[in-house]
C-alpha cells in the first residue's frame, strides 16, 4: 500500500509546482544592457498568457549627454500584444540619445504577480 502512495504524491507534488508557476520574461527587444538605435517600440515577451488589466512598465531616462541625472519618466504607452504573452511599450515620442530603465510588471492569467526592470541605452 505504501508503494502506490509515494507516485500519487509525486504527481500531487508535480502538479501543484505546476500550478505555482510564474511569468517568467523570456526575451526583450531591445536586449537588457544593449545599445541601439532609436527604437520605436520595446517589447518584452513572457513565459505566460497576459492578463492586460494588470500588466504594464514605465519608461524612465536615467542618463542623458553622458552624464547621470535622476530619472525621468518618458511618456509611453503600454499593452499587450495579440498573443497574449508580449508586453508592447511604446514611445509617445523617439526616444534621444541616452540610456534608460524599464520597469515591468505583469499578473499571468493564473493570477501571479511578477515585476523585473533592465536598461538599455540609445545612441
Amino acid at each position: 500500500m505504501r508503494r502506490a502512495l509515494v507516485p500519487a504524491a509525486l504527481a500531487i507534488l508535480g502538479l501543484a509546482s505546476a500550478a505555482q508557476a510564474h511569468p517568467k520574461l523570456l526575451s526583450a527587444s531591445p536586449a537588457p544592457n544593449a545599445t541601439v538605435a532609436k527604437p520605436a517600440r520595446l517589447a518584452l515577451r513572457f513565459s505566460e498568457k497576459l492578463m492586460p488589466k494588470f500588466s504594464g512598465a514605465d519608461l524612465m531616462m536615467t542618463a542623458h549627454g553622458g552624464g547621470a541625472h535622476p530619472p525621468m519618466k518618458v511618456a509611453a504607452a503600454a499593452g499587450v500584444a495579440d498573443d497574449g504573452r508580449t508586453l508592447i511599450v511604446t514611445p509617445k515620442a523617439p526616444l534621444a540619445a541616452g540610456r534608460y530603465s524599464v520597469a515591468w510588471h505583469v499578473v499571468s492569467v493564473d493570477t501571479h504577480r511578477v515585476a523585473g526592470n533592465f536598461a538599455f541605452a540609445v545612441k
